[in-house]
């Protein structure tokens, strides 16, 4: 930036602002001061660039804005604006610093009008959702096998096509019934409620299928009417919406039991595929023909055994008379030996049957043999207690201190009687007394020393 020379007595010259930097300042007021609004009014000069993104102007009666919608936004666009739609877009005001054009930077884009539409389907949605219209609860399941399959849609309809093809390819057979009515209009929506009124009177379906192609808020705006939403509740069999695109979503598909994100997914949903079915059912045939093969082998198997167990009544009586000979001579054979037994048996008893004076005998030899092993233990212990006596003897005998006196030895003692065992201990003058093995002496320390 470049500053101005101060004239003097004159304030503090302001900086010198860049147009860059100008435009800058302009765009961050902007849009800090304005937030993300809607602005409705009508397109015009709208241009589509190699960059996929969109220009164009805003404008009513009295005044225009530019806008430009990038293209990661406008991909997701329901409808691309042409010059002279009403539009309303939500959109950030701010500033195109390279040319300094004032301009808004749209993030969505909706016809005008759309907006109170949705505001009076989330209305009416609460409504019917508070008196349980669309509880999961009251879901029913699509029957499997649908003997015929109902269709409330115009004759004109692109969905019709749709939705026959894919019944055709899936079920070629079903019988199918339509129920025409208008999917866009005026009355509309009491047309569609009276179709599925008529439906539900005849019972000529199993299931039914309430379709339209996508299309725009109002184009779909039929099938939002609370008249719809209470016919679909109230129809006696199973009701499958398929109204609109994947993202659309309508009353219808609220209050249906089951809701398909297009038409051909609604009959596909609502009728079984041939071609599983015929797989399904070569696989259960083929189940079935490996369980009666093995259920004959077995049969077969169980036929041999009972055939082999027949035989003639002659043959029975011969092999019964053959076992009950084994009987007889098992039952002999038993007997004999249990007879050998017993007799075996008594003679044991026999054997072991004696006398009093043999038992006074057996005794006597018991208890003199008792006798013979306590003397020969006391003896034992006199000779090991005589052998342990003689051996402490001998120590006792060792230790004497007379023993020591009679092999030459003295004790030499002070007047007091203690024992003298240190030479250094005395000192020429001491009187000590002197005991040897026989008698004692006094005798009087003349000198001492070490040898």
């Amino acid at each position: 930036m470049d500053f101005q020379n101060d004239l003097p007595g004159s304030p503090p010259a302001l900086p010198v602002l860049t147009v860059s930097e100008l435009n800058r300042m302009a765009r961050r007021a902007l849009e800090s001061a304005l937030p993300l609004l809607w602005v409705g009014g009508e397109v015009s000069n709208f241009t589509r660039a190699a960059s996929g993104h969109w220009y164009f102007s805003l404008k009513d009666a009295n005044a225009q804005v530019r806008c430009v919608m990038f293209r990661g936004r406008n991909q997701f666009a329901d409808f691309t604006p042409v010059n002279g739609d009403h539009v309303e877009i939500r959109a950030l005001p701010s500033l195109y610093e390279a040319r300094g054009e004032f301009q808004l930077g749209v993030e969505a884009v909706r016809r005008a009008g759309a907006g109170r539409l949705y505001e009076a389907f989330l209305k009416l949605k609460a409504k019917l959702d508070a008196e349980g219209l669309f509880d999961a609860s009251k879901k029913r399941v699509l029957p499997r096998f649908p003997r015929c399959v109902g269709i409330v849609t115009s004759p004109r309809a692109a969905a019709l096509h749709d939705v026959l093809t894919a019944l055709a390819r899936r079920m070629p057979g079903l019988p199918v019934i339509l129920y025409p009515t208008p999917v866009q209009g005026t009355d509309a929506g009491a047309q569609i409620a009276a179709a599925i009124r008529t439906a539900g009177a005849r019972r000529e379906c199993d299931v039914l299928l309430v379709c339209r192609g996508g299309g725009s808020l109002e184009d779909l705006w039929a099938f939002n009417e609370e008249a719809v939403a209470r016919a679909i509740a109230a129809s006696p069999m199973p009701v499958v919406s398929g109204v609109g695109h994947e993202t659309d979503f309508t009353l219808a598909d609220f209050a249906a039991d089951l809701r398909a994100p297009t038409p051909t997914a609604a009959a596909e949903l609502a009728s079984p595929a041939r071609s599983e079915l015929l797989l399904e059912l070569g696989h259960l045939a083929r189940q079935l023909g490996h369980h009666l093969a093995r259920r004959q082998h077995a049969e077969m198997q169980r036929l041999d055994y009972l055939a082999r167990r027949l035989v003639h009544p002659a043959e029975q009586l011969r092999r019964r008379q053959v076992d009950l000979e084994q009987l007889a001579r098992r039952i002999g054979r038993g007997a004999q030996s249990r007879f050998t037994g017993e007799q075996l048996r008594l003679a044991r008893l026999s054997q072991r049957l004696v006398t009093p004076r043999h038992v006074i005998q057996r005794e006597h030899q018991r208890l003199d043999a008792w006798g013979m092993r306590s003397w020969r233990g006391i003896r034992g212990a006199l000779g090991q207690r005589e052998l342990t006596l003689a051996r402490l003897a001998s120590s006792l005998a060792h230790l004497n201190p007379e023993g020591v006196l009679a092999r030459g030895y003295s004790i030499v003692q002070r007047e007091n009687g203690a024992v003298v065992q240190d030479a250094s201990t005395l000192k020429a003058g001491d009187s000590v007394g002197i005991r040897f093995h026989r008698g004692q002496a006094r005798a009087t320390v003349e000198s001492t020393g070490d040898n």
